[in-house]
């Protein structure tokens, strides 16, 4: 029922700009502020702002936060140097992904992660089990903050003229805790679409007051409102992961095409050891169709005439202009420049095997 759904602090501006709404992950979020594909087009070209205040947020305090995120999480986290951020995962014992997140070093005993919305409860309660040895505090603040984002090349742009400067000399994966106007506010050259952007934790009272600023500073950039369906294949052409697609508990970070983010001190967090002796069973490849026949999530990948895997995320890309998709398949990695086919509504069409991300953008 949508009364049970959770509602972004900037709902009713939302609402007042006409969006489109739909469900996902348990809140009640825009889909598209008006066309998908120009939206889209906006952020490769100009700029997109992002409502992402469904996003869970974690705020960690202590000198046993960053002992305690190295053996909650898959990564090296006590180690990182202040205004950091590094992309991490959450594991079963056995090696499976509950999610995958955003690790951000604040200060020498602050630290604060971000989530997905849909495993808010689960990351927070094993989370609190994980950390419960460790001298730190855990706070669930997703209700209290919003998150908003500003991505595309003229970015920095946008958030410079909003009256943060201090914010364009950030390098990629780099955070800041600033003041603006009176409210504190985390800054972080982060985000889910392959291009220059930033991701804007704030306060939920200020929180329209924050995408009122951000919007009047970059109408002048070409920025607009952008909604889920146009971040869906904005991080598809990227090449990133959506939990639920590409990773889930039955995934391992290897298997989901993540290898490069396991470190080597697998004795030391939870799943790493089982990281070390599961067996690889299937593999993440990018796909590359011909036509505009799309292949969509969960249509079967057949080669060599047998169905050896699925689709986990496809569309046909507005960038590039022909169909792209991730695949997980079953037994050895294929080769780049493998022939196979997929079953697009009964109909085979091919596929290529080629490398990630589709689209690639110099980060500035």
């Amino acid at each position: 029922m949508a009364e049970s759904l959770l509602h972004s602090p900037l709902d009713a501006v939302h609402r007042a700009a006409g969006a489109v709404f739909t469900d996902f992950g348990g809140w009640e979020l825009p889909l598209r502020f008006g066309s998908e594909l120009a939206e889209h087009k906006a952020v490769r070209t100009a700029a997109g702002l992002f409502d992402l205040s469904h996003m869970a947020q974690f705020d960690l305090v202590g000198w046993g936060a960053g002992p305690g995120l190295d053996y909650a999480l898959m990564g090296d986290h006590s180690s990182m140097p202040l205004g950091r951020a590094s992309y991490s995962m959450i594991l079963a014992p056995d090696g499976g992904v509950i999610d995958d997140l955003i690790v951000y070093r604040l200060g020498e005993q602050h630290y604060f992660v971000i989530s997905n919305a849909a495993n808010r409860l689960v990351v927070g309660a094993a989370l609190k089990e994980r950390l419960a040895g460790f001298d730190t505090t855990l706070e669930d603040i997703t209700l209290d903050r919003a998150l908003i984002a500003v991505q595309g090349p003229a970015s920095l742009d946008v958030v410079s003229a909003a009256g943060l400067p201090q914010a364009t000399q950030l390098g990629y994966y780099r955070a800041m805790e600033y003041t603006l106007e009176a409210v504190p506010i985390i800054v972080a050259r982060t985000g889910y679409t392959g291009e220059n952007g930033f991701e804007i934790s704030c306060p939920k009272e200020e929180a329209q007051e924050m995408w009122g600023l951000l919007a009047g500073a970059g109408a002048e950039f070409g920025l607009v409102p952008c909604g889920l369906a146009c971040r869906d294949t904005l991080r598809l052409e990227a090449g990133m992961p959506l939990y639920g697609h590409e990773l889930d508990l039955d995934t391992t970070p290897i298997e989901g095409g993540q290898g490069a983010f396991v470190r080597d001190k697998a004795a030391t967090y939870v799943g790493g050891p089982a990281l070390q002796t599961r067996p690889v069973r299937k593999h993440l490849v990018g796909l590359r169709g011909e036509g505009r026949r799309a292949a969509r999530a969960g249509y079967p990948v057949l080669v060599d005439g047998q169905v050896a895997g699925h689709v986990t995320s496809g569309a046909l890309s507005p960038t590039l202009g022909y169909p792209i998709a991730l695949a997980s398949i079953e037994g050895a990695e294929k080769p780049l420049g493998s022939a196979v086919a997929v079953d697009v509504r009964g109909s085979l069409t091919p596929y290529t095997v080629v490398k990630t991300p589709f689209y690639i953008k110099e980060k500035k």
